[in-house]
């Protein structure tokens, strides 16, 4: 035990749920809890529940005096007038809603008018079109349900509630601005656009100020809004100007803070809020470390297996290209995609250059989307790369070239919820700002090879338009 003052932040991710009890002052993680979700694009939120009590088990929160939740973006959760889930959650890679998505998209009159409403463009990730294919496909559910709260949302409502000191729902700007219903721009609720996608109205959380304490247990623990994942992250790390963040877990991410919302009618770029009082412009792919799984997989090696080969072969892969979308894609919008290996030949069908092809391909797929912040007027000038696969030796080393910046990877952490644990010590405070916490930057690797890194984002870019045109927008 300490006598320092603790704070607790909780990641509630696709994966897991993992609680860091954090020095209130300095930021240092003292314990941490781990539970695990099922591996579903549908799940019980109740699933939510016990991993959490998992994680915690053990006085895993003792001593703690306040706690946020950080949690994945966009996932559905319809509750009922008694508050009880009305249907297993959707969540955010669950690829169903495409086609909702594109009914939702053409009624307000296209993507372009979806960007200015909102700041993003509905795809199947998004919780509008959720909604909607519940009204489509499951109306007798969608006729159950009183309101829609997101999965953080769920679970800090929930710990209220079995802590005694439930009041009402909340949530806050950071991850409403990715449900296709509330305006970074505004912070506001556009209740017009849920009541498109639902055909009726449905209640929404209250959405609360950054530093602002929701609710306390019988027990005195004092309790703040919490944010999405992608935010959450963003405060863990202390984000500034010229920082752009790639993330590689289960989806890809690369975003950065800006000062003012962004539109674009691309889809590409979503306008999001950020957990404090600015923008969080954001790029999002399906496929990140799990593509590296699946190469190792196909070439019979572990991920160490991986690294050697592909850093045994040249820049390029003697001209093979990956597109990485094993799991369908969400930027660009290719739902029903499928992977795809281009350039083969007798000469360069090698163990070594398909293993450097598959760390290319998952790489430039989020090149794409460092370059689509870049262009919505954030500068780049490095990228800080975390997540899991953020721990390969070859992805380190061929990222600065595909990127066009310096990379540098912070030592390993849990920055979900660690950005969240900031947001409950900056609650607990009172201040008017988020408490400094440093973040240790474990290595940073210069570009080496710009120009092949140039080529190599050509080449990727050709073969995309020439396999799916249009797909650039």
């Amino acid at each position: 035990m300490t006598d320092r003052p603790l704070v607790a932040g909780v990641d509630t991710s696709t994966q897991s749920c993992k609680v860091a009890v954090c020095d209130a002052e300095t930021g240092e993680v003292v314990r941490l809890g781990r539970g695990a979700h099922p591996d579903a694009t549908e799940v019980d939120p109740a699933h939510w529940w016990r991993a959490w009590e998992e994680a915690t088990a053990g006085g895993l929160l003792d001593g703690v005096g306040a706690l946020a939740v950080g949690g994945q973006q966009h996932g559905m959760v319809l509750l009922d007038d008694a508050d009880e889930v009305v249907r297993p959650a959707l969540l955010w890679n669950d690829t169903r809603s495409a086609g909702t998505a594109r009914d939702l998209v053409e009624e307000l009159g296209g993507a372009a008018a979806w960007a200015e409403a909102v700041g993003i463009v509905p795809l199947a990730a998004i919780t509008a079109a959720k909604v909607r294919w519940v009204r489509d496909h499951e109306p007798e559910a969608m006729g159950r349900a009183a309101r829609v709260v997101l999965p953080h949302d769920w679970l800090t409502g929930r710990i209220l509630s079995a802590g005694g000191g439930f009041e009402e729902w909340t949530t806050d700007a950071g991850d409403a601005s990715g449900t296709g219903y509330f305006s970074a721009a505004t912070r506001e609720y556009r209740p017009d656009l849920l009541r498109m996608a639902a055909g009726r109205d449905l209640a929404v959380p209250r959405v609360a100020g950054p530093a602002e304490v929701v609710g306390r247990t019988r027990d005195g623990l004092a309790v703040a809004p919490g944010t999405g994942d992608n935010m959450g992250a963003a405060l863990g790390l202390g984000l500034g100007r010229g920082d752009v963040v790639v993330s590689l877990g289960t989806s890809g991410t690369a975003f950065a803070r800006h000062d003012r919302p962004t539109a674009d009618a691309r889809g590409f770029v979503q306008s999001f809020a950020d957990a404090e009082d600015a923008f969080l412009p954001l790029v999002c792919t399906l496929n990140a470390a799990r593509v590296l799984t699946s190469g190792a997989a196909m070439l019979g090696v572990d991920l160490a297996g991986l690294d050697r080969l592909a850093l045994a072969a040249d820049p390029g892969a003697g001209g093979l290209t990956l597109l990485p979308f094993l799991d369908g894609e969400r930027t660009p919008n290719l739902p029903t995609a499928t992977g795809a290996l281009h350039g083969i030949t007798r000469s360069n069908a090698t163990p070594e250059n398909l293993a450097r092809a598959v760390v290319e391909g998952m790489l430039l797929g989020l090149a794409s989307a460092v370059d689509a912040v870049r262009d919505a007027g954030c500068p780049v000038d490095r990228v800080l790369l975390i997540g899991g696969a953020a721990a390969s030796t070859a992805v380190r080393t061929i990222a600065p070239d595909l990127f066009g910046a310096p990379v540098a990877v912070p030592a390993p952490g849990e920055y979900v919820a660690v950005g969240a644990a900031r947001q409950a010590a900056w609650a607990a405070s009172g201040a008017e700002a988020a408490p400094d916490w440093p973040v240790a930057v474990e290595t940073t690797v210069e570009p080496s090879a710009a120009e092949q890194g140039r080529e190599a984002r050509e080449r990727y870019a050709a073969v995309l338009a020439a396999v799916h045109p249009g797909a650039q927008g």
